[in-house]
């Protein structure tokens, strides 16, 4: 592994008086998928959207690729190849399915590139190659982030947040996404992963952080946390 790809230091955030994240601190080496579990409420989508910048951090430093990215509009944050797939897919459902991939390639410029990374995402993903020209409000949940994850991909992203991509969706194409997300880490994609299916989560990645009321409660190796009995009872249902 490399030198920290990002870097969240000290990072509080929060919506109006509610501050939701009160001292959270984590990194990514270039090429590891790293987890973040938690209980509901506990601040997961609240972390990706403030590294996102989507919500703004109220102190504490982000640091991508060994800059700051406090301050930077959301869009200039995908620029530099950090990319969210958010809860609940957000695909445009009035759109086709080709229509939403290439929204995902809006702000570039390359051309020849950008069809290249579609036949990719098709060969990831062969359904949204059949299902192209369907509108994509029709398809099924799973189909659904499917396409939301093609479409963070379009982006050409160096490091892909992920945020709940199970939920709501059939066991079978969990199991898909689960292993597209394994096949994109080893073309080396650096992947943070938020997942309610923490023995999952944390079987796909090399370490884990445990959120706790917008504190990290737990961290080190997955293998370690899935032994851990507190991690077992609170969150495995062991």
């Amino acid at each position: 592994m490399s030198e920290s790809l990002l870097e969240v230091r000290k990072l509080h955030a929060g919506y109006g008086p509610i501050e939701v994240l009160k001292d959270v601190s984590l990194h990514l080496a270039e090429g590891e998928i790293v987890s973040l579990i938690g209980s509901n409420g506990a601040g997961k989508s609240t972390t990706l959207m403030s590294i996102s910048q989507v919500v703004e951090p109220r102190s504490g430093d982000v640091r991508f690729a060994g800059e700051s990215i406090l301050g930077l509009r959301p869009d200039e944050v995908i620029r530099r190849g950090l990319v969210q797939v958010p809860e609940g897919r957000r695909v445009f459902p009035r759109m086709t399915v080709l229509e939403n991939l290439k929204m995902g390639a809006y702000l570039r410029t390359d051309a020849s590139a950008v069809e290249h990374d579609l036949g990719k995402v098709y060969e990831l993903f062969s359904v949204l190659k059949e299902r192209g020209s369907q509108i994509a409000g029709t398809l099924s949940g799973g189909e659904q982030q499917m396409l939301a994850i093609g479409r963070a991909l379009m982006t050409k992203p160096r490091l892909l947040m992920m945020d709940e991509p199970s939920m709501g969706i059939a066991p079978i194409l969990v199991s898909k996404i689960f292993a597209a997300i394994r096949q994109l880490n080893s073309e080396g994609l650096t992947v943070l992963l938020v997942e309610q299916n923490a023995r999952a989560a944390l079987g796909l990645s090399a370490r884990g952080y445990v959120l706790e009321t917008g504190l990290i409660g737990f961290a080190g190796p997955s293998s370690q946390l899935l032994s851990d009995p507190r991690i077992r009872s609170a969150y495995l249902g062991d």
